[in-house]
């Protein structure tokens, strides 16, 4: 029977696991060339329905938080994967975003005053060096404002995570979601206008069903999920779980178009899951051994 806390980092895989299933969904249903308009279609109306099922809006200081929390986890998050995925190859950018468990940990130990382990830093080490053998191919060419972006998506990804577990909401956790992805997509929403423009002059029942997917099981449930997670395990082990979307999207481009996988690639994804278990396994405290009590001296007395 699985604990609770097993149960709990399972489900909060599902998250990454899910996201790892955008680049097939984008390259096969959606139209081309508008991933910001997909960005905003996968968080605004997600975060409405959720508002909407829960009736709940901010209080207080909360209309701010959930704004800035928005903007790190969604809408900066998705602009910046923008510009990296458009001047990066695709491995440069996941193995650069890669970064992020490392990134979370040195954050935690900051703002959370969580002690950041040897373990915890070899095991971001070690999932850096997988996903760059899973997805970075060696004709990979290097961009200055890609790499920027891409690891500027990874900061505020990170910031956007250990201020989720600073800040705990006290209102329900699909509230708080439909929060974040609506002002992630009012954020994101500005820009997708201006670069791409408005949405397709037609849009094909594929399309349409891309869209819905990615907003209810991309966005809606996903990062439900992700956020549940982040509300009860530490942030460093939460955001280690990432690491299975480039994973996830490799074994499906295996496995649905096709693509060649490599003895060097199955390595990247085994080194990745050893790191993701590893970050996950919590070490057992060293039994402290037992003094045996001392014994009462004996006081013999002369007899009077």
């Amino acid at each position: 029977m699985l604990s609770n806390r097993l149960r709990l980092i399972l489900t909060t895989a599902l998250a990454p696991a899910l996201w790892g299933t955008t680049y097939l969904v984008t390259t096969e249903l959606l139209p081309p060339g508008r991933p910001l308009l997909a960005g905003v279609l996968r968080a605004l109306p997600a975060g409405l329905l959720l508002i909407a099922f829960t009736r709940r809006l901010p209080q207080g200081h909360w209309w701010w938080r959930a704004f800035v929390l928005g903007t790190l986890n969604i809408g900066a998050f998705f602009a910046l994967l923008f510009v990296a995925a458009y001047r990066l190859p695709g491995g440069v950018a996941a193995t650069v975003g890669a970064v992020q468990p490392l990134l979370v940990a040195v954050l935690s130990a900051g703002l959370l005053a969580q002690r950041m382990t040897l373990r915890t830093t070899l095991a971001a080490v070690a999932g850096v060096f997988g996903v760059s053998l899973l997805v970075l191919r060696a004709d990979a060419r290097l961009d200055a404002w890609g790499v920027a972006a891409a690891l500027g998506g990874a900061v505020v990804m990170a910031t956007g995570v250990v201020l989720s577990k600073r800040w705990t909401s006290p209102a329900p956790l699909l509230a708080t979601t439909g929060w974040q992805l609506v002002a992630g997509g009012v954020v994101l929403l500005p820009v997708a206008l201006l670069v791409e423009g408005g949405l397709p002059s037609s849009l094909t029942v594929g399309n349409v069903a891309g869209y819905a997917y990615l907003t209810l099981v991309g966005s809606a449930l996903a990062y439900a999920l992700w956020f549940r997670g982040l509300r009860s395990l530490p942030p460093t082990n939460v955001t280690f779980l990432g690491l299975l979307s480039p994973v996830v999207a490799t074994a499906l481009g295996w496995l649905a178009l096709d693509q060649r996988l490599t003895a060097v690639q199955i390595l990247g994804g085994l080194i990745v899951l050893v790191a993701l278990v590893t970050a996950q396994t919590r070490k057992k405290p060293r039994p402290v051994p037992l003094v045996p009590a001392e014994r009462p001296a004996v006081v013999f007395r002369a007899a009077s």
